[in-house]
């Protein structure tokens, strides 16, 4: 069953696609069935700039406990820099 349940956030950053580098403006993050992952179902992020059309989108389709590794992952990167770079 597909839900369409969409989480959105507001982002700053930069993603490359087919065209090179572009701003990316919103995050989309969904739990449902994968385009091109073998997997029932994933987590799926999608990076884009709306403004710029459909060329400007970085999908990611991660099975449930790779998510919530790089959950954990993005989580102590961002510890252990902040703490580091206090510093500076």
């Amino acid at each position: 069953m597909c839900t369409y349940v969409t989480e959105q956030a507001e982002i700053e950053g930069a993603g490359r696609g087919r065209r090179g580098w572009f701003k990316l403006t919103n995050a989309r993050v969904y739990y449902d069935h994968p385009f091109h992952s073998q997997a029932d179902h994933t987590l799926n992020i999608d990076f884009v700039n709306e403004g710029l059309g459909l060329d400007a989108r970085i999908p990611v389709e991660l099975s449930a406990e790779s998510a919530r590794a790089l959950v954990q992952a993005i989580e102590a990167a961002l510890a252990s820099g902040e703490y580091l770079h206090a510093a500076d």
